[in-house]
């Protein structure tokens, strides 16, 4: 079926188009409905399913025959370290750990917090949680301890899955305080801590605290439990305008049958072929493409520690495709510009056997051009940019190998994947035409896999998400169509700023700016930067009387946002202005200080209350080499 066709057939008849894909994975017992709303409204898919997420990425390949497969390669050049584990070797170490997650008291639907590095450890809790019922949530192991005593409180865990350190580059990363910290920060007491220690750094363990080895080694295998297609698999936590981070709810059902169907169509992966997804399993990338989606299809998931460059070089990635044999390499787009800078002729391209690669994919920020042409002249493959969010899970605009290879161009993903009816539109929700940039949105319902909730704030999805364009899903981007109907991403509507490929609220940084004594009032907003994509600038307004230097300032700055969010941030600069531009009701004009960074026009809005502010503004930044 060509891809018009089976995009067509997904928007005139989704309940049709979406039993069928639900048709190609095994059910414990097959749904009743495909399509409905439960009572908030909300649209959910198979309902009336059971299945269970461990029971299809583990055992039943197993059960096919499959065992001695290899299901996870974890390359770790950080520590020298390549290990395999097969499907049946994955199976036993992930009963084991379910096993010691139900003797600290986890059942269905209670919740445990993974705070872990990329070891295959972490891969291995994630399924152990799947295995139960129990809803696991993955916090980034580069974020402080407020940012995870946040997520501690929202999700109220009965157990914390931590290790000892993380490794960034050459340096270890201690996450045991960090740990402590947040524990001490949240309102809520997670019941159990259970610690795996890694050689590069032992922790010290606090009275009633576990140990990994002895814990897992000392447990009865546990079995898989049927779950309903619309229960909670996890809980992913995305930045939110507030700084308050939104907890994305994923069910099983749904999740599980898109995953299924985007490994083949979009990604043209079978079983038994290697699969890579460089990115971290605290992200929506990792789970839903280190994690589920390879193991769910049967293929090989490489779980790489490591930055491409420093690790310990340029060609780490070539080196990884050569080792493992990749067939599809899916990486952000600011890898590859750290690779460039490091490596721009691609000469160490030619000491590797990359010829195992068909396809290299490129999401999490804008693929710009430059990047995607040096691509192109040196790999020799289909370089293919697709754009999705943490709230959908998988890929709403793609070009989708196999299905229909289409045309690449440089700065679109594409087009949209079957089941999403995107449209772009103007404030007043009327649909624009080609080449006109609006809001880009997608019509009720999402398909399969897209949340149906914000976990414990209904109200906050409905109000985030629907409120503004009643019937459709406001993504937060601006784009346009072209007349072909490829889809061109342009940037974030909303305080949302993109480091090389981390989605970060603006107001959690200014949250950590104003904690500054000398500070009276901030603003963050994002500007370009040619390896990360964005970086964060801060405008600062000190209280009368502050006697800091600028230099000064910014390193304290610098050090209170790496210890509020994580030194992933990139928090580097500090700007000190005498007034920030505000409408008449106390509103910064964000989104004009965001089209005035990147060189765009912009127009006085009627509402601000000083318009001399900002020529004074453009003049400091001029003067400062931001503009």
């Amino acid at each position: 079926m060509s891809y018009a066709a089976e995009y067509q057939r997904s928007l005139t008849d989704p309940e049709g188009f979406w039993a069928e894909q639900a048709r190609e994975l095994p059910w414990l017992e097959f749904p009743h409905t495909i399509l409905d709303q439960d009572d908030n409204g909300s649209w959910r898919w198979f309902r009336g399913g059971k299945t269970n997420t461990c029971w299809l990425c583990v055992d039943r390949h197993v059960e096919e025959g499959r065992g001695n497969q290899v299901a996870l390669i974890y390359d770790s050049p950080v520590t020298s370290e390549v290990r395999e584990f097969t499907y049946r070797e994955l199976q036993e170490r992930v009963a084991r750990v379910a096993g010691g997650l139900a003797d600290l008291g986890v059942t269905k639907g209670d919740r445990v917090v993974v705070y872990m590095p990329m070891v295959p450890e972490a891969v291995i809790a994630m399924l152990a949680c799947a295995r139960l019922g129990a809803v696991h949530s993955v916090v980034f192991g580069g974020f402080a301890a407020p940012e995870l005593a946040s997520r501690i409180d929202d999700a109220t865990p009965k157990v914390v899955l931590s290790a000892s350190c993380g490794i960034e580059f050459s340096n270890v990363i201690a996450y045991k305080p960090l740990l402590d910290e947040a524990i001490v920060l949240a309102d809520h007491k997670p019941a159990h801590v259970v610690m795996l220690q890694r050689d590069q750094l032992k922790a010290e363990l606090s009275p009633g605290e576990l140990d990994w080895a002895a814990w897992e080694t000392s447990a009865k295998p546990s079995d898989w439990t049927s779950v309903g297609a619309t229960d909670p698999l996890y809980i992913l936590y995305t930045s939110g305008t507030t700084g308050k981070p939104k907890g994305v709810v994923r069910d099983n059902g749904g999740h599980a049958v898109a995953l299924n169907y985007s490994m083949g169509a979009i990604y043209d992966m079978q079983p038994g072929e290697v699969f890579w997804a460089a990115s971290d399993v605290g992200w929506v990338v990792g789970h839903s493409y280190i994690v589920y989606g390879p193991l769910m299809r049967g293929c090989t998931s490489v779980l790489f520690e490591g930055k491409p460059v420093r690790t310990p070089d340029a060609g780490a990635y070539w080196r990884v495709i050569e080792q493992h044999r990749v067939k599809s390499f899916f990486v952000a787009p600011t890898a590859f510009r750290a690779v460039k800078k490091e490596d721009p002729e691609c000469a160490l391209l030619q000491k590797y056997d990359i010829s195992s690669l068909q396809y290299q994919f490129v999401a999490g920020e804008r693929l710009d051009p430059p990047t995607y042409h040096w691509l192109q002249e040196h790999l020799g493959v289909p370089v293919i940019d697709h754009w999705w969010q943490t709230e959908t899970g998988w890929s709403i605009c793609a070009n989708m190998a196999g299905l229909e290879l289409m045309e690449t161009r440089p700065g679109s993903p594409t087009v949209p994947v079957p089941g999403y009816d995107l449209r772009v539109v103007n404030e007043e929700g009327e649909e624009l035409g080609p080449g006109a940039e609006g809001a880009v949105v997608i019509k009720e319902p999402l398909p399969p896999s897209a949340f149906p909730t914000i976990w414990g704030d209904h109200e906050r999805f409905q109000r985030t998400y629907f409120q503004q364009y009643p019937g459709f899903y406001l993504t937060g981007d601006e784009g346009y169509r072209d007349e072909d109907g490829y889809v061109y991403i342009m940037g974030r509507m909303d305080d949302v700023i993109n480091v090389a490929g981390h989605r970060l609220s603006t107001g959690q940084l200014e949250e950590a700016v104003a904690e500054h004594a000398a500070v009276a009032e901030c603003a963050v907003v994002g500007i370009a930067d040619p390896d990360k994509g964005q970086v964060p600038l801060g405008l600062v307004l000190l209280k009368d009387g502050a006697n800091v230097s600028e230099a000064a300032l910014q390193e304290e700055l610098v050090a209170l946002v790496r210890g509020a969010v994580g030194a992933f941030a990139n928090f580097r600069r500090a700007v000190v202005v005498k007034r920030l531009p505000k409408t008449r009701s106390g509103k910064i004009l964000r989104q004009v200080l965001r089209k005035m960074i990147d060189g765009q026009p912009y127009q006085v809005p009627s509402t601000i209350d000083d318009p001399g502010i900002l020529p004074e503004i453009e003049a400091i930044l001029r003067e400062r080499s931001v503009l």
